[in-house]
C-alpha cells in the first residue's frame, strides 16, 4: 500500500541532472552520485543478541522512514537505499560496522546505531571519516563526553529523563508522599545516569534510601538483588534497566516475595511495547512508569502520521510502536531535513546546518543541538502502562498527558 506523501518531504521531489551533488566527507570514504542513482544509508544495528529485540525495532524505524522519503521523490531526487550491518549488541563489533559502511562500502550517509553503550563505541569511528552522526538511541553522558562536532543526539539527553518522576514525587503532599526509595542499576551508561539524578532530587525531599548497590554487570544473575531489593519494602524502585529481561529478572523475584513497591520507574524495558507486555503481562504492566521522548500517542501530527503508516506496515496498535522506532525514524527525519535545508549531499554542509542554531522538527518533536550534539529543545516525559495502554502522565500541564495512576497495582501471578 502507497502512502501518502507528506508534507515535509515535498521540497525533495526530483531534480535535474544538474542539481545533482557529489558527497564529501574529511577523510575520504563516500562516493559521487549521479541523477536519479540511489543515496545508501548505512546503519549498524543489533539484530542479535542482548539488544535484539530492541535492533528489532530500530531496523523497522529506518525502513518506515526511507519508505516514506521515496514514496514522496527521494533525497534531492536521490532513492533512499538502506544498508544495515548486524553488530549482534557488541560495541567493538559495532564500531567495525561503521569503518565497513564508510570506508569500505562508501555509503553516502550514515545513521547511529542502538543505545549509548554501542555509540559510545562507534562515534570516534564515524567522527574520524568526518561523516555527520545523527543518532536516536544514544543519550547518555558517554555519548557527549566524546565531544564530537559531528554528532547529533535527537532525543532527550538520559541524565535529564527522570527527572518529571522525581519532581513529581517531591510536588506531592507529606502525607501522600513515600517515605522509602531503593535504586538497582545495571552497570550501563544509559541506564544509571538518570537514576541516579532522581536519587538526588528524591532524597533532597526527604525520601530515606534504604537499597543502593554499586552497579551490576548485566550479564550476571539479577535474581539476589531483587529479592534484597524486595527485602528493603522500598515504596519506591526506580531501577536502572537496559531491556525488557532486566526488568522482568525484578518483577518475577518481586512476584515471588509478594512485594508490589508503590511506585516502579524503569529506565528502559517498559517502552517496548509489545515485547515488554508479552512477557511481563498486560496486568502486570499496569502502572509501571518508563521516561521517553515519545509513544503511539504523541501528541505531534508527524507522530500520528508514521504511527498509522507503521501500523499499515506491520499492523499491531498504536501503544505496542517500539520507541526505538520513532527515535530511528526521528534520526532519518533530522538528515533528511538538513539534505533539503541545504539542497546538498555534502557532509561538511550538513554539520554545519545542524549547528547553526536551527530547529528542526521530527515525529519525537523538536530538536536544536549545542556543540556536542545536545538536543536542546528535547522534552523529558514519563510515561505509564494504564489497562493495556500506554500512556504519557509527567508533566502532568502538558498536552497529551493523562491523569497519572499513583500506586502500582499488586502483581497478577495466576
Amino acid at each position: 500500500m502507497r502512502r501518502p506523501p507528506r508534507a515535509r518531504f515535498l521540497a525533495l521531489m526530483v531534480f535535474t541532472a544538474a542539481s545533482a551533488v557529489a558527497v564529501a566527507a574529511c577523510g575520504g570514504g563516500a562516493t559521487g552520485t549521479s541523477a536519479g542513482s540511489p543515496v545508501t544509508v548505512g546503519i549498524s544495528v543489533p539484530l542479535t543478541g542482548q539488544f535484539s529485540t530492541d535492533g528489532l525495532a530500530c531496523e523497522k524505524g529506518a525502513e518506515l522512514w526511507a519508505s516514506d522519503v521515496n514514496a514522496a521523490g527521494g533525497l534531492l531526487g536521490h532513492p533512499v537505499q538502506l544498508k544495515f550491518l548486524n553488530d549482534n549488541s557488541d560495541p567493538n563489533r559495532a564500531a567495525k560496522d561503521y569503518a565497513q559502511l564508510i570506508g569500505t562500502d562508501h555509503v553516502n550517509f550514515v545513521l547511529g546505531p542502538f543505545s549509548s553503550l554501542l555509540t559510545t563505541a562507534s562515534g570516534p569511528v564515524v567522527a574520524r571519516y568526518g561523516y555527520a552522526f545523527v543518532e536516536g538511541s544514544g543519550g547518555g553522558l558517554s555519548v557527549f563526553a566524546l565531544k564530537e562536532h559531528n554528532l547529533f543526539g535527537v532525543t532527550t539527553p538520559v541524565v535529564n529523563q527522570m527527572v518529571p518522576f522525581a519532581d513529581w514525587v517531591k510536588s506531592l503532599p507529606f502525607s501522600q508522599r513515600p517515605k522509602t526509595a531503593a535504586y538497582p542499576m545495571v552497570d550501563d551508561p544509559f541506564a544509571d545516569p538518570p537514576v541516579k539524578t532522581a536519587q538526588a532530587i528524591l532524597e533532597g525531599a526527604g525520601i530515606k534510601t534504604v537499597y543502593q548497590h554499586a552497579p551490576i554487570n548485566p550479564a550476571t544473575n539479577l535474581t539476589p538483588f531483587a529479592n534484597q531489593v524486595a527485602q528493603s519494602q522500598a515504596q519506591i524502585v526506580v531501577l536502572g534497566s537496559v531491556d525488557v529481561p532486566t526488568v522482568l529478572a525484578f518483577v518475577r523475584a518481586f512476584e515471588a516475595a509478594h512485594y508490589t513497591p508503590k511506585m516502579f520507574l524503569a529506565a528502559s524495558g517498559p517502552d517496548q511495547g509489545l515485547a515488554f507486555t508479552n512477557v511481563v503481562g498486560p496486568g502486570n504492566a499496569n502502572g509501571m512508569m518508563v521516561p521517553n521522548g515519545w509513544s503511539g500517542g504523541f501528541a505531534n501530527a508527524e507522530s500520528h502520521q508514521m504511527v498509522q503508516n507503521y501500523i499499515a506496515k506491520y499492523g499491531g496498535t498504536a501503544s505496542q510502536v517500539n520507541t526505538d522506532t520513532a527515535e530511528t525514524y526521528s534520526a532519518g527525519q533530522v538528515l533528511a531535513d538538513a539534505i533539503n535545508a541545504t539542497s546538498s549531499l555534502d557532509q561538511a554542509k550538513i554539520i554545519a546546518y545542524l549547528h547553526s542554531g536551527v530547529t528542526v522538527q521530527s515525529v519525537q518533536g523538536p530538536a536544536k543541538f549545542d556543540d556536542v550534539g545536545h538536543n536542546l529543545a528535547a522534552q523529558a516525559f514519563i510515561y505509564q502502562w494504564q489497562n493495556s495502554r500506554f500512556v504519557q502522565v509527567l508533566p502532568s500541564n502538558v498536552p497529551g498527558s493523562s491523569q497519572i495512576l499513583a500506586t502500582k497495582t499488586p502483581w497478577l501471578t495466576g
